[in-house]
């Protein structure tokens, strides 16, 4: 039994789901809004959060605390530059879920997942 065991293995062995959620994460701060799985939207809340939480504070530690997940330097500069200061005055909450219907192919469950 699974009891207690928190997070979803999404068919992936564990390097895998953190280069996916590394990937994701990159897309969803560059472009704003992602189109993706409720399971791998889910998963990729709590790690997108915590980053621009860790972005908030701004100084060198962060920035390499960061840049320990997401390795495109621009997303970087634009999470400490831009995305993390339109957030100084929220504690959490900076993600919104929003479910669109199922995929054509294999009818899996859709959401978008976005910055509010």
């Amino acid at each position: 039994m699974r009891h207690g065991r928190a997070g979803r293995k999404l068919n992936r062995n564990s390097s895998a789901r953190t280069a996916l959620a590394r990937a994701q994460a990159t897309a969803l701060l560059r472009e704003g809004r992602i189109q993706t799985t409720v399971a791998k939207a889910k998963e990729l809340r709590p790690f997108v959060e915590h980053l621009i939480t860790v972005a908030k504070g701004g100084d060198l530690h962060a920035r390499r605390v960061i840049s320990s997940d997401i390795h495109d330097k621009e997303v970087v500069r634009k999470l400490l530059g831009e995305i993390a200061p339109k957030y100084a005055n929220q504690n959490g909450g900076y993600t919104r879920i929003l479910r669109v219907g199922v995929r054509r192919g294999d009818s899996a469950p859709v959401a978008l997942i976005e910055l509010i």
